[in-house]
């Protein structure tokens, strides 16, 4: 007779606690701001030299639009670093309810 190599407990996704979206939201807006210092470290959001530069308010708004655009990519799932996080806060039990 086959041995099943996963029991049902672990096979399934663990039940979501109350905290989980509030912690997911977190997690979010934390990846949000790593991607955000990614983005510019990588060069998005510098102003422009020449004819198609912006003036003075380029280099103002351009660290709002890379804010902006980090939010948008975390908000679609980014790197997975929120996801990743949350798991495993909740395998660690940090998202109990301790209400």
């Amino acid at each position: 007779m086959l041995e099943p190599k996963l029991t049902l407990a672990q096979a399934m996704p663990p039940a979501p606690t109350a905290r989980e979206p509030q912690l997911r939201q977190v997690f979010e807006e934390f990846e949000a701001v790593f991607l955000s210092q990614m983005l510019q470290a990588a060069g998005a959001g510098k102003p422009l030299s020449g004819l198609g530069g912006g003036g003075v308010g380029e280099a103002q708004f351009a660290s709002m639009l890379v804010d902006v655009q980090a939010r948008a990519i975390a908000a679609r799932g980014g790197l997975g670093l929120a996801e990743m996080l949350l798991r495993a806060s909740l395998q660690d039990g940090a998202g109990h309810d301790d209400s």
